[in-house]
């Protein structure tokens, strides 16, 4: 079983002010964006709930500061991985996004996903295919252990698409919130004689949010690493459903 952890950075100044953040405009986290991943720090160092082989993380300022927030709780090296960037803007780093949108006009990827969000710039198919293929490319490389990524929304939407199998060539109908610091967590199991297969065990997972400003902070440290479960096994065998491992 090999076991993906997507992290999303916490909240960037690109974020707020807002810029269009690609290596030029992305001057790293706010000051909330920082409290995040030190509230992702604490809960992960307390809890012990991933037991990770290798952190990976974007190259991206914000992401690269999240990244060295919590990898004292992890206890890995960090390894810096360009292909997990968000999508690249080109010409358009830096802009406001009204000077963006004067120069280059707001890119309709429902109706055109093969134009790039700017010149020298990813288009939005561009994009999926990077993702799909970066995110399945170490998943191979390092087949049975367990990967954290520090990345982006849009890496992170963009597994949702790759893994479930939609179109990754059209805009999908539906939106997603993927929030900073959040977690996602995938499996990858591959049954004898058949295809990989991907899981979606978690998806947001923001609990540790929730401790900012608290009166009375969550004591991780009493929490169960594994929450007790009971079967989620289907009633009826079904062909989408494999046996737990």
């Amino acid at each position: 079983m090999t076991h993906l952890y997507l992290i999303r950075h916490g909240e960037a100044v690109s974020n707020v002010e807002p810029i269009i953040g690609g290596m030029c405009g992305d001057t790293g986290l706010s000051p909330l964006g920082m409290r995040q991943a030190e509230a992702l720090r604490d809960r992960l160092a307390a809890t012990q709930e991933i037991a990770a082989d290798l952190l990976i993380a974007s190259t991206l300022p914000r992401a690269r500061q999240t990244a060295e927030i919590i990898a004292p709780a992890l206890g890995l090296p960090i390894i810096w991985e360009d292909d997990v960037q968000e999508m690249r803007v080109g010409e358009a780093d830096g802009l406001s996004l009204d000077e963006f949108a004067r120069r280059y006009g707001v890119p309709d990827f429902a109706r055109d996903p093969y134009r790039p969000l700017a010149p020298g710039g990813e288009s939005w198919a561009q994009f999926l295919l990077r993702v799909g293929t970066t995110l399945h490319g170490i998943a191979a490389a390092y087949d049975g252990k367990t990967v954290v990524i520090v990345c982006h929304g849009g890496v992170i939407d963009g597994s949702l698409l790759c893994f479930f199998g939609p179109s990754t060539q059209t805009h999908p109908t539906v939106e997603f919130q993927t929030h900073n610091t959040s977690i996602t967590h995938w499996e990858r199991r591959t049954p004898p004689d058949k295809r990989p297969r991907w899981r979606l065990v978690a998806y947001n997972d923001v609990a540790h949010l929730r401790d900012i400003g608290a009166v009375e902070h969550t004591h991780w440290e009493e929490l169960r690493a594994t929450p007790v479960i009971g079967a989620d096994q289907p009633a009826v065998p079904l062909p989408t459903e494999e046996p737990r491992s």
